[in-house]
C-alpha cells in the first residue's frame, strides 16, 4: 500500500515532562495564546448561535415574514437559510486566517521550546 506521506523524520524530539507541561500552562505566553483564541472563538460562536436561533425562531413564529416572496419563487426563508451556509464558510475562512496569523506562530514557538529545539 503506497502513500504520498513523507517518511518519518529521523530527528528525535524530546518529550516534555508533566511538570514542564504544567509550567508552560501557567506561563504568560500560553495565557496570551489562550486569550487570543478565546477572544476570537467565543464571540463568533455566540454570534453565530444567536443568528441561527433567530432563523429558527423566525421560521417558527414569523411564517408570514419568512414566506414573503422577494422575487420569483425566492422567499425570505430561502435567502436566510442560504445565508446560514455562507456565514458558516465565512467564519471558517476567517478563523483559518486568524489562526495562521496569530495562533499558529505562538503555538509553534511554545512547541519548539518544549521539544528542546530552542
Amino acid at each position: 500500500m503506497a502513500t504520498d506521506a513523507p517518511p518519518p523524520s529521523k530527528e528525535q524530539h524530546r518529550l516534555p515532562s508533566t511538570e514542564e507541561f504544567a509550567e508552560v500552562q501557567q506561563s504568560a505566553e500560553f495565557g496570551e495564546l489562550r486569550r487570543s483564541f478565546r477572544s476570537f472563538a467565543f464571540p463568533l460562536t455566540i454570534a453565530f448561535v444567536a443568528w441561527y436561533l433567530l432563523y429558527v425562531l423566525l421560521s417558527n413564529y414569523a411564517g408570514d415574514f419568512m414566506g414573503a416572496r422577494l422575487f420569483g419563487n425566492i422567499n425570505v426563508a430561502l435567502v436566510l437559510g442560504l445565508a446560514q451556509f455562507v456565514t458558516t464558510f465565512l467564519i471558517a475562512w476567517w478563523y483559518s486566517r486568524h489562526a495562521a496569523a496569530k495562533l499558529d506562530p505562538k503555538a509553534e514557538a511554545i512547541k519548539t521550546r518544549m521539544e528542546g529545539g530552542a
